[in-house]
């Protein structure tokens, strides 16, 4: 079982990190246990098999179903609530990049983007940044074989077109799900292989980095890299977001992620659209949004927000009881 050490959310404290595979909600309750002195906090990954066939491999895609990603981020939300902590991501080296596999990677690339780190940094846990993520750094979109480096890609597809499987059908699968997606090189600036290397990188940049790129985003108050930074300020800020009892809203429904964060008198709200389509907040689970002040979104802060949510529109909000300040990221 790998293990690291991670700097943790409350100051001054370090945490003890198991990756396990197939862990369950009882077993890293058992090993997260205080008293035990073993963990402080496991990988789970289940939430990253939600969008495979049944039955099938990490190649046999399937649409993920909001209401299946919910059920079980709340159920290790729940689990984890007074025994151990909660490991928070969308992205690492084995894994597509969530903007391309859970988001919109074209029009709404950088809405989607920033509405799944609003989601994510808002669940109780330890969130985890992987490179590029905090740019929407998205999937390549390999059309050759001969683009890839990854061993876990190129003996899938030798031995599925072996067996006769259809080479486009074998690239289509290792286009959304491969792991090379999550191993080019760091997006800094436009230049040639991304501002990595002045050498010969192992393996190609996507090219998509002329575009996206830190050196773009840096200066840019509305990019994704400053909405991590607001997040990131927002949970060192407010203790609601690290300590706060977590409930879900809405549960089913299959385009609203809504959920509310609790601690003492403080409330946060929130909502996000995960659709290309505007979302009326009509929902029966959810509270009055009248006045509850804006705390952080992902559209331009001088649009008042409305009734409905536009595509991939996010917001976090406060009860109107509780005071409203909005984080400072510089």
């Amino acid at each position: 079982m790998p293990l690291a050490t991670v700097f943790a959310d409350r100051p001054g404290t370090w945490m003890t990190v198991g990756e396990m595979p197939g862990v369950t909600v009882d077993l890293a309750r058992e090993v997260t246990d205080p008293a035990r002195r073993e963990l402080d906090m496991v990988f789970t990954f289940e939430h990253m098999g939600l969008d495979q066939a049944p039955g099938g491999t990490k190649w046999d895609l399937a649409p993920l179903r909001l209401p299946d990603l919910k059920a079980n981020l709340t159920a290790w939300q729940e689990g984890l609530a007074d025994t151990g902590w909660n490991s928070l991501y969308w992205d690492n080296h084995d894994q597509p990049r969530v903007v391309s596999r859970w988001g919109d990677d074209g029009e709404h690339r950088v809405r989607s983007a920033k509405a799944l780190a609003t989601v994510l940094h808002l669940h109780r846990g330890t969130p985890y940044v992987y490179q590029g993520e905090e740019l929407a750094m998205a999937n390549v979109g390999y059309t050759s074989i001969d683009q890839l480096r990854d061993v876990e890609s190129l003996n899938f597809f030798a031995h599925a077109v072996a067996e006769g499987a259809d080479p486009e059908q074998v690239m289509a699968g290792i286009r959304a799900m491969g792991r090379d997606n999550a191993r080019t090189p760091m997006q800094w600036d436009a230049s040639q292989h991304a501002g990595f290397t002045t050498g010969s990188p192992w393996i190609e940049a996507n090219p998509d980095h002329v575009e996206v790129n830190a050196a773009a985003q840096v200066d840019d108050p509305a990019s994704v890299y400053h909405h991590y930074r607001r997040l990131i300020a927002l949970r060192h800020d407010d203790p609601v977001v690290v300590h706060g009892d977590f409930t879900m809203l809405a549960p089913e429904h299959p385009a609203l992620y809504a959920f509310t964060r609790t601690l003492e008198d403080v409330t946060l709200l929130v909502v996000a659209n995960f659709s290309r389509a505007e979302l009326a907040l009509d929902h029966a689970d959810l509270p009055d949004l009248a006045d509850a002040p804006l705390v952080l979104g992902n559209y331009d802060s001088e649009v008042e927000p409305g009734t409905a949510l536009r595509p991939w529109e996010a917001r976090v909000l406060r009860s109107a009881s509780s005071g409203s300040a909005v984080p400072s990221a510089s």
